[in-house]
């Protein structure tokens, strides 16, 4: 009995999913079931993406194998369209990632004797082409962001056959299927660094996560010679870390910011004066577990969408930038906060014109969710107050609050399989879990017009 609720005190275990917080709409998913998980980290997959071409919509996944291409139009339906092998594949093969311009994907892979794969999107939905295929700008990169305003590839802790290694690499994609050699960056003015993780580039000025370095930001409009606005050394923020992501609001006035340790917080940054940066406040995905951890964020409009390793899809809204409110999640993975293991929500890709949310699961694939205007209406934010108990439950769990008869209640698990629902009368206030396997799961309640979701697990 105390190694079950040392495991759940561990877990994220806590009413965290309050009132205001609403679980994303899960349209489809999809998984491969033969492809080979990492050695490492025991992924499948890794980085997402999404296009819009010629009519359809599709999810670009990143797995052990290479690039899957998932046409997600209807997102009820989603189905792998093609399939592009890489360079390397197999066991050792950790991280992918992708950007696309003028109808071309680029994809590079950052283990093995990898390749820059150039992928001409244009004839979808019935044909893709591999253009390009090389190591010879490109061996291995980490990360890449194209400026398309610029037409520059960054490619970030770059490994290339000629062009070497570098903590950052440049290459002018005017001619999209022939890259050319710009320069490499190991720094930024005076602020040297051996490492770049990622990028984000917006009307020249450059957003650099600089891993155990800090972060800089730099003017990148000569990229021969660019000029370093400013920069946050390790000791110089609060919870600083392995400096992994960011990315600014729409106005450049503030900038999101995760490290990459466990237990860490998101940072803000008020970056009106990008010479004077002002930290200003901290926030998470409300989960009480040393191990929660934020990977990727991405901003669109009013929203924030984060991608928590153990803790899945979370989405904020940031219309008070510096308040970020979080107003909807969605469990990913199935994986438990055991200890300081990287697994679970790997990417988040926002931007596809059905404002449905593209995630990546390291060990269980695609997700495709509904956006939150799209999951319910503003007016309808969640507002039923009610606790379980037992959590964990063994036989059966009660449900305590006012004014619960007549709800509805549904029980599904972290992949959005449905186990029970029914409704809740003057004289059931109890509803079993004999016959659900040991897990976490998690019970909704609704009036038709409200709701709200908490966790519980069912120990066996």
């Amino acid at each position: 009995m105390k190694s079950i609720f040392s495991l759940v005190l561990m877990l994220c275990f806590t009413n965290v999913f309050s009132q205001f917080v609403q679980i994303g709409t899960l349209l489809d998913r999809w998984q491969q079931a033969d492809l080979v998980p990492s050695t490492i980290h025991d992924n499948a997959y890794n980085e997402i993406w999404g296009v819009a071409m010629n009519g359809h919509e599709y999810a670009i996944l990143g797995s052990s194998a290479g690039t899957h291409i998932i046409d997600v139009t209807n997102p009820e339906e989603v189905f792998e369209a093609f399939f592009v092998e890489g360079k390397a594949s197999g066991a050792q093969i950790i991280h992918r990632d992708y950007h696309d311009y003028q109808g071309y994907l680029y994809a590079v892979c950052d283990e093995g004797l990898s390749s820059l794969q150039i992928i001409d999107l244009r004839s979808l939905p019935n044909e893709v082409e591999v253009v390009y295929d090389s190591e010879d700008l490109i061996r291995r990169s980490h990360n890449i962001f194209i400026d398309s305003t610029a037409q520059i590839l960054y490619s970030c802790a770059h490994n290339g056959g000629t062009t070497g290694v570098s903590a950052m690499m440049a290459f002018d994609i005017s001619d999209p299927v022939n890259p050319t050699f710009i320069r490499g960056f190991n720094g930024f003015e005076n602020f040297l660094v051996n490492h770049v993780h990622d990028a984000y580039i917006d009307n020249n000025i450059g957003y650099f996560n600089c891993g155990p370095h800090g972060m800089a930001i730099a003017d990148m409009s000569d990229i021969e010679n660019p000029v370093l606005i400013s920069s946050l050394s390790p000791d110089d923020y609060a919870q600083s870390g392995y400096n992994h992501s960011g990315w600014p609001t729409e106005d450049g006035k503030y900038y999101y910011m995760a490290d990459e340790n466990h237990g860490f917080d998101v940072k803000v940054f008020n970056v009106e004066d990008p010479n004077d940066l002002q930290f200003e406040n901290f926030f998470d995905a409300e989960s009480f577990s040393n191990f929660s951890i934020a990977h990727n964020l991405i901003v669109k409009g009013d929203r924030l969408y984060v991608s928590c390793y153990f803790d899945g899809l979370q989405v904020y809204d940031i219309s008070d930038p510096v308040n970020p409110e979080r107003i909807m999640f969605y469990p990913t993975s199935s994986r438990m906060h055991q200890d300081e293991k990287y697994q679970g929500a790997w990417g988040v890709y926002p931007f596809l014109p059905s404002g449905n949310i593209l995630v990546s699961d390291m060990q269980e694939g695609l997700y495709v969710i509904k956006d939150f205007e799209e999951s319910v209406g503003i007016e309808d934010v969640d507002e039923i107050q009610f606790n379980l108990s037992p959590n964990p439950a063994y036989d059966a769990l009660n449900l305590m609050g006012d004014d619960l008869v007549g709800m509805h209640y549904e029980i599904f698990d972290a992949f959005g399989a449905a186990y029970a629902n029914g409704a809740l009368t003057a004289n059931q206030r109890t509803i079993s879990t004999v016959d659900l396997p040991g897990g976490v799961y998690f019970l909704s309640l609704s009036n038709g017009v409200l709701n709200s979701t908490q966790k519980f697990i069912v120990a066996k």
